[in-house]
């Protein structure tokens, strides 16, 4: 006799953010361990088709993917009254049918691109104390806080006193990260 494999229900809530325009969607499974930014369609193309499919929703602007949550930014002209729910739900379905997040080799590419850009900038003599001590801050007390609130902090660089940081997710944009 054959029994089903029975499915643990997808369970999923939404958290306001900072930033009025994302809503981050919180689910009980791990959609993926890193972080992954779409500010747009052509980008989700290539790598992400829960990404894509939110991108074919005409009141999407941003999807941003951590861990165990997505957090959606909605174009400014849309309520999130009138779509809350249907993102909930269809955010729930494509979990709950096993929908691919991100497509093979994402992270690879990412950490190339990344490096291409600079991210990979070598630094020398007391340099590399400053910016492991930088890093060291970031990751300690404050890209949990960021984390919480739908998005994602990346240092970039430190040069001569200034640190260039990136923001993801629903800090992209958000009058409260500036």
């Amino acid at each position: 006799m054959n029994n089903p494999v029975t499915k643990s229900p997808v369970m999923l809530y939404t958290e306001q953010t900072p930033n009025p325009e994302s809503l981050k969607f919180v689910t009980n499974r791990m959609l993926f361990r890193g972080t992954a930014d779409f500010r747009d369609q052509e980008m989700a193309l290539e790598w992400s088709p829960l990404a894509t499919a939110l991108f074919e929703l005409p009141y999407v602007k941003g999807v941003y993917i951590c861990n165990n949550f997505v957090t959606i930014t909605k174009e400014m002209n849309y309520e999130w009254a009138d779509l809350m729910l249907k993102l909930k739900e269809f955010v729930k379905k494509y979990v709950e049918d096993g929908g691919e997040i991100l497509k093979e080799g994402f992270e690879e590419a990412m950490a190339k691109i990344e490096e291409e850009r600079g991210a990979g900038y070598e630094y020398s003599g007391d340099d590399v104390e400053i910016v492991k001590k930088i890093r060291d801050l970031i990751d300690t007390y404050v890209k949990p806080a960021v984390e919480m609130d739908g998005g994602n902090i990346e240092f970039k660089l430190w040069d001569k006193g200034t640190v260039v940081l990136t923001m993801q997710g629903a800090c992209s944009g958000c009058p409260s990260s500036t």
